[in-house]
């Protein structure tokens, strides 16, 4: 398994962007971003310099405006920071997180029965 960037939370804001909107323009992600943040635009230029930086994303040059892609898939990403939070925190014992997750309140009752039904069901790609 290759070892991903480490992405800041402000960075993972626009990797969500560009992971749903590729291929997307500099522009467009701002447009996106001011919807839903305090940033200014010079911020996020200098969010999306970093990401190309840590080759997360890249980017294509069309005339005078950049095109940005992303380097790392969504779902890699998102299972190798599930998978350190795991360790970090749980030892990688998924079911003391669960439990845990389950004594404070963290999880509904419907989402106790969403797990219920994936684990009696084996779904999965790994199964069960």
């Amino acid at each position: 398994m290759k070892t991903l960037p480490q992405i800041s939370e402000a960075e993972f804001e626009v990797m969500k962007i560009i992971w749903k909107y590729a291929p997307i323009n500099t522009n467009e992600v701002t447009e996106h971003l001011i919807k839903t943040t305090s940033w200014s635009p010079k911020t996020i230029q200098t969010l999306l310099k970093r990401l190309v930086t840590k080759k997360a994303i890249t980017y294509e040059k069309q005339s005078r405006i950049f095109v940005y892609s992303p380097l790392v898939r969504e779902e890699e990403y998102i299972n190798q920071e599930s998978n350190t939070f795991l360790k970090r925190f749980y030892n990688g014992d998924i079911a003391a997180m669960l439990s845990a997750y389950i004594e404070n309140d963290k999880l509904s009752p419907s989402e106790i029965d969403n797990l219920r039904s994936l684990l009696s069901n084996g779904t999965g790609k790994g199964g069960v």
